[in-house]
């Protein structure tokens, strides 16, 4: 096993003998170099290890006394009053060229997609997008996300906010919806537009605040687990599986708006909640407005096998509402590796730059 490779392996060994009670709440880890001579790796790998286990809170260190595991299930923390305006800083510093995906490299793609496929673009799209984007949207969300599924599970649309009025067709009005308090307005008001009751929901700084969650009457609840907007919060290793077990209590199902975290600094993608879940009670939705351009209307959604059926039946009349040529240029970027290159650049920039993973 490569080095670079190896760490993510110890990561998740002490990640799942933490959430297994192998390592309880307030216990120590192992050295860093006991764990180096039970891995049979360098101790410079197990501290990338390590530092990962902190950044999604499963362990804090303590001076001079080694580390100790943070995670624990129904924790409540008291919520950060700089949160927001850290949060504002980090989008400021992210409007630098640096971070935009390079004009040439698009301008390129658009040419040769042209060229290439001339009349083909013109055809009209199927209604849950071209297949060819579909499928590259499948590969890398596999690579990537460790997110398995089948093609007939993604569906296309323009926006994630789009896709919002296709999941509340589906579900009907009389659902209430849970959404975080703060969060980013539109979306309360695109539910309130479809006629949808909706539950505000206080945010905590590791995420909604448990009594919250328990005392809401709403059957689906929407999230954006890493870094929700205005507030900067990214919901704990904790409080995704506390998600979760609400959806299956509840028989709820959880939206997960993972709007950006690809571009998180960690030097490993965020753990989304549908690949926790197993893809049974998550919807997953993802845009590329902030990886390749804000002007590029084009989202996505992953369904949960079970609800395919369920979709296609509510909704699979509508007309998809993507261009061709513009789903045959992001399946191009993403085969040819071109939008891999630029979310790994900017992951590494936003590492040079000190951002790291607090907010």
């Amino acid at each position: 096993m490569r080095d670079e490779k190896k760490y993510i392996k110890i990561y998740e060994s002490l990640r799942d003998d933490i959430l297994k009670g192998i390592y309880p709440y307030m216990s120590k880890l192992p050295s860093k170099r006991v764990t180096a001579d039970t891995f049979g790796a360098s101790l410079i790998t197990v501290e990338h290890a390590y530092e990962l286990l902190m950044e999604e809170d499963y362990i804090r260190p303590k001076e001079r006394s080694g580390y100790f595991v943070s995670y624990e299930e129904g924790k409540i923390l008291h919520a950060s009053p700089a949160a927001k305006e850290r949060f504002v800083k980090r989008e400021r510093a992210e409007e630098g060229d640096s971070y935009r995906f390079p004009i040439s490299v698009f301008a390129g793609t658009v040419r040769r997609i042209l060229s290439e496929y001339a009349e083909e673009v013109l055809v009209k799209s199927p209604s849950q997008g071209c297949l060819v984007l579909r499928e590259a949207i499948r590969d890398y969300l596999l690579r990537n996300r460790h997110i398995d599924v089948k093609t007939d599970q993604i569906i296309i649309g323009s926006g994630s906010e789009y896709l919002y009025g296709l999941i509340v067709q589906t579900f009907g009005r009389a659902v209430i919806y849970g959404i975080e308090n703060p969060s980013y307005e539109k979306i309360a008001m695109i539910y309130r537009a479809a006629g949808v009751e909706c539950d505000f929901l206080t945010l905590l700084s590791d995420g909604i605040r448990s009594s919250d969650l328990e005392k809401t009457e709403a059957k689906v609840l929407h999230i954006t687990p890493y870094r929700s907007y205005p507030s900067g919060i990214s919901a704990t290793a904790a409080k995704k599986r506390e998600y979760i077990r609400w959806a299956e209590r509840k028989g709820g199902i959880i939206i997960e708006d993972d709007f950006e975290s690809e571009f998180s600094p960690s030097r490993k993608m965020e753990e989304t909640l549908f690949t926790i879940d197993k893809g049974k009670n998550v919807i997953y939705v993802n845009t590329f407005s902030k990886t390749v351009s804000s002007s590029l209307r084009v989202a996505y959604m992953v369904l949960p096998e079970w609800l395919t059926h369920l979709f296609e039946e509510k909704i699979g009349f509508y007309s998809c509402t993507v261009p061709t040529l513009d789903q045959y240029i992001l399946a191009e970027l993403i085969q040819n590796g071109d939008f891999e290159r630029h979310i790994n650049k900017v992951r590494r920039l936003k590492r040079a730059e000190g951002e790291g993973w607090q907010t």
